[in-house]
C-alpha cells in the first residue's frame, strides 16, 4: 500500500489528526546515480527524478499538503496562476479532494500541461498578459473569503516541497555537497533551504535559472519576477543563469544518456554543471523537475524527426546506421 507523502512526514508538517489527507502517492522518487554524465562532468552525480510524482512534476509534494489544508479549512474553491505544473497538480488534488480549481494561466502556456489541468475538471482562464500578471489576479481572488491561493506563496507547498530533501538525506545515507535546482519563481529554492534549516545542515543550494527569463524556451521557469526572489537571495542560495542553448544541450544529454525525458526546465541544473568547473569533485544532486511530456512541443523541435524507410530488413539497417 502506498505511504501518503504527509503520513511519512506527519511529524514535520503541519498537520493534524484532525486534516483531512489528500494524497495521490507523491513523494518515494527515485534517486538515481548517474556514473556515465558524472564522470564526463567530474562529479559524484545523483539525479532526483521528481518528474515521477502523480501529475508528473515536483509540485505534488506542496500540493498535498496546500489542499488537504484547504479542505481543513473548508474552502470553497483553490485558486492558482501557473506556468503549467502548478495547474496540473492543483487541478488534481482539488478533484481529489472534490473542491473546485481556478487555473490562471498566461497566454502560450505549455499544451501538455495544460491538457492536464482541463482533463482533470480545473477551470481555466488564459490571462492576456504575463505569468506575473497572471499571479497577481490570482493573490487577489486568494485573499477573498472561501478561496485558497495554492501558489508556492501559500506556505503549505513549501512544507511539502521540502520534503523532498529529506528524502535526498534518507537516500544518501548523509549530506551531498551540493543540490542543484532549476531556479523559475524559486518556491522550491525556498523548500529546500527550509529543509536543510530543520535538519541543521549547511549544503549549498545552486539555484540556476535562465538568462533570458521573460522568454526562455524552458516554459516552466518563464517567470520575469520570481516571487520569492527575496526570499532566495536571504537564503544564500547560488543563483546561476544558463543560455537556452544550453539547456537543450543539457536536455538532450539527460535524455540520450540516462534515459529521463525532462521538460527543458528540468536540465537546468545539469546544464550549470557542464558550464562550470564550480563543483568538480563534489557528490552532488541534480532536481529534475518535471517530465518531458510537459512540453512536447519542445521534442518535436530538438528531437530528431522519424526517418521514413521501406518495409524492408536491409533498408532498415541502413536507415538505422
Amino acid at each position: 500500500m502506498t505511504v501518503a507523502l504527509i503520513d511519512r512526514y506527519r511529524d514535520r508538517l503541519p498537520v493534524s489528526d484532525s486534516t483531512p489527507i489528500v494524497s495521490l502517492g507523491e513523494g518515494s522518487t527515485p534517486l538515481l546515480h548517474a556514473p556515465r554524465l558524472g564522470r564526463e562532468l567530474g562529479v559524484d552525480l545523483w539525479l532526483k527524478w521528481e518528474a515521477s510524482n502523480p501529475t508528473g512534476s515536483y509540485k505534488d509534494r506542496g500540493m498535498t499538503v496546500a489542499i488537504s489544508k484547504a479542505l481543513e479549512g473548508r474552502a470553497r474553491a483553490v485558486v492558482c496562476a501557473s506556468t503549467g505544473n502548478t495547474s496540473a497538480s492543483a487541478a488534481a488534488y482539488a478533484a481529489r479532494a472534490g473542491l473546485p480549481a481556478i487555473v490562471l494561466v498566461a497566454e502560450g502556456a505549455a499544451g501538455g500541461k495544460l491538457v492536464q489541468a482541463r482533463a482533470l475538471g480545473a477551470r481555466v482562464l488564459a490571462v492576456r498578459g504575463s505569468f506575473d500578471q497572471a499571479l497577481a489576479a490570482a493573490r487577489q481572488l486568494g485573499e477573498r473569503e472561501g478561496y485558497v491561493l495554492v501558489n508556492s506563496l501559500n506556505p503549505n507547498r513549501v512544507e511539502g516541497q521540502k520534503t523532498a530533501v529529506f528524502e535526498i538525506v534518507e537516500g544518501l545515507g548523509g549530506t551531498p555537497d551540493a543540490f542543484v535546482l532549476p531556479y523559475g519563481g524559486g518556491g522550491n529554492t525556498t523548500a529546500y533551504r527550509k529543509a536543510l534549516d530543520e535538519l541543521s545542515l549547511s549544503a549549498p543550494v545552486y539555484s540556476v535559472e535562465a538568462a533570458d527569463r521573460p522568454r526562455t524556451l524552458a516554459s516552466a521557469i518563464r517567470i520575469e519576477h520570481p516571487a520569492h526572489g527575496e526570499r532566495v537571495a536571504a537564503s544564500g542560495a547560488r543563483v546561476h543563469a544558463v543560455s537556452d542553448k544550453e539547456i537543450v544541450t543539457a536536455w538532450r544529454e539527460l535524455a540520450r544518456e540516462e534515459g529521463m525525458f525532462c521538460e527543458p526546465a528540468s536540465a537546468t541544473g545539469l546544464a550549470f554543471l557542464r558550464g562550470s568547473d564550480e563543483l568538480r569533485g563534489a557528490r552532488v544532486v541534480v532536481t529534475v523537475t518535471g517530465h518531458g511530456l510537459k512540453d512536447p512541443a519542445a521534442a518535436d523541435t530538438h528531437a530528431p524527426a522519424p526517418v521514413v524507410v521501406d518495409a524492408d530488413p536491409a533498408a532498415i539497417a541502413e536507415a538505422a546506421g
